[in-house]
């Protein structure tokens, strides 16, 4: 009798946890599937020559859009100014991400959506179907008149059918999808518009918003997505292009004494440092789209590193082989 008794113990704690592993999958199933509520900005294509020429410059130039968006043949070190097919795979823990093609193709691309639509994926990380998108791109902060620009110049690209597959999202995956992944949206109210001056201010908005410069050059915690260290502290690691048994470490941009890697830079030296462009070829730096910068822009990104605080931490700038050559374990 004990044993049969024993038995009805485990038959029923076996079926109350399969039936609670059933409903978490349904829940989890649900939740990864749901639709999240963000605006649609109040954003409408131009095709006005300036807004056209800002917006090249956006997306070819300090927004550096070709590198995850450029198609992928014949390889490179850089894939800037090549149409924005897409077709780039993330290998990550909760799966593989590919990268959408942006062209304005209307069965592959973006030619299928609205201005709008763009905008709300651009600022809020909502897809046009309503998901919530992996927070790729740090444009949430970008003014009215950038995403206007970033948009209008897309539409009038050729349009090219090119089909990228859909992500592989893993159990870990929908898991995060339906329980972790939010829209963030704007940290603040979005701005009209920024004109471009040689400010700490307009440098802020650039290396934040526009270049992500922020996040390369400051250690993150990628379960969670926070920084890990001061920003501009450097000490990030990042795969050399093409070669996995290799790993750039970011340098400190802070105006540390000891630390800081433009200490003893003048601003002409930080300019013309873009202005050469690749020196290292394997270098994970958008070289080729920063390279196109304007000086504006450039002396603007300099004031602003000066304002940071200082911050003893990354790479030591005395060791300069620590940036070139530190190897995965």
């Amino acid at each position: 009798m004990q044993k049969s008794s024993w038995k009805k113990k485990l038959t029923r704690i076996g079926a109350v946890a399969l039936s609670l592993g059933v409903v978490g999958s349904v829940v989890t199933y649900v939740r990864a599937n749901r639709r999240v509520d963000a605006p649609y900005p109040n954003i409408q294509a131009s095709k006005e020559p300036a807004v056209l020429e800002r917006g090249r410059y956006l997306v070819e130039g300090p927004a550096h859009c070709g590198e995850c968006h450029g198609a992928l043949e014949p390889k490179a070190v850089s894939r800037t100014g090549r149409p924005l097919i897409g077709g780039q795979e993330f290998e990550l823990p909760v799966g593989t991400f590919r990268v959408p093609n942006i062209t304005p193709d209307p069965e592959t691309g973006i030619g299928r959506f609205k201005d709008e639509e763009l905008a709300r994926m651009i600022r809020y990380g909502v897809k046009p179907d309503g998901h919530a998108a992996l927070p790729f791109m740090p444009y949430a902060d970008l003014c009215d008149d950038d995403v206007t620009a970033i948009i209008s110049y897309l539409r009038v690209q050729k349009p090219v059918k090119h089909v990228v597959l859909d992500h592989d999202v893993n159990a870990l995956g929908r898991v995060v999808q339906g329980f972790v992944l939010e829209p963030k949206g704007p940290t603040h109210p979005p701005r009209k518009s920024f004109a471009p001056a040689a400010t700490a201010e307009y440098g802020d908005y650039l290396t934040h918003n526009v270049g992500n410069c922020v996040m390369c050059h400051t250690k993150v915690d990628f379960r969670t997505g926070a920084f890990d260290g001061p920003a501009f502290g450097g000490g990030a690691l990042h795969d050399a292009i093409d070669n996995p048994k290799k790993q750039f470490v970011t340098p400190n941009l802070t105006p540390a004494p000891r630390w800081g890697w433009l200490q003893g830079w003048p601003e002409d030296a930080f300019v013309a440092r873009f202005g050469a462009g690749r020196v290292h070829h394997d270098s994970p730096m958008p070289w080729e789209a920063f390279k196109g910068m304007t000086d504006i822009d450039l002396r603007a990104i300099y004031r602003y590193l000066q304002t940071l605080p200082p911050a003893a931490t990354g790479p030591d700038p005395r060791e300069h082989q620590v940036v070139l050559s530190a190897q995965n374990p």
